[in-house]
C-alpha cells in the first residue's frame, strides 16, 4: 500500500449532496485546499497542516484522516457508509428477462 493512501476511504458530501470517496492524502488535501477563504477555521487550518505533513512524510496517512474526518465531521460532510454503495456501478443480473 502507498504510504499516503487511507486504509478506509474516507465518503463526503461533495456539491449538491453527492457522496464522494476521499481514498487518499492527496484528495483530502486539495478538498481542503479548495474549501471557501470564509469558510476556513481552526479544524481546517489544523487539517490542512496535517495532510501538508503527511505528504511530506512526517505524520502517517492515518493521523491526517484523523484530523480530516474531524473537519469533515465539524462542517457536516460526513456521508454514511451506505451513501458510497449507492454510487458505485450496480453489476447487472446476467438473467436476460430481469431489469
Amino acid at each position: 500500500m502507498k504510504p499516503d493512501v487511507f486504509q478506509q476511504p474516507v465518503t463526503i458530501f461533495v456539491g449538491l449532496g453527492f457522496p464522494a470517496e476521499i481514498r487518499t492524502v492527496m484528495e483530502a488535501y486539495r478538498h481542503l485546499a479548495e474549501w471557501p477563504a470564509t469558510l476556513r477555521d481552526a479544524t481546517h487550518s489544523i487539517a490542512l497542516k496535517a495532510c501538508t505533513a503527511a505528504l511530506r512524510g512526517e505524520i502517517e496517512a492515518e493521523t491526517a484522516r484523523g484530523l480530516f474526518v474531524a473537519f469533515a465531521q465539524k462542517h457536516d460532510l460526513l456521508a454514511p457508509e451506505s451513501a458510497a454503495l449507492m454510487t458505485s456501478p450496480r453489476q447487472r443480473n446476467k438473467e436476460p428477462h430481469v431489469r
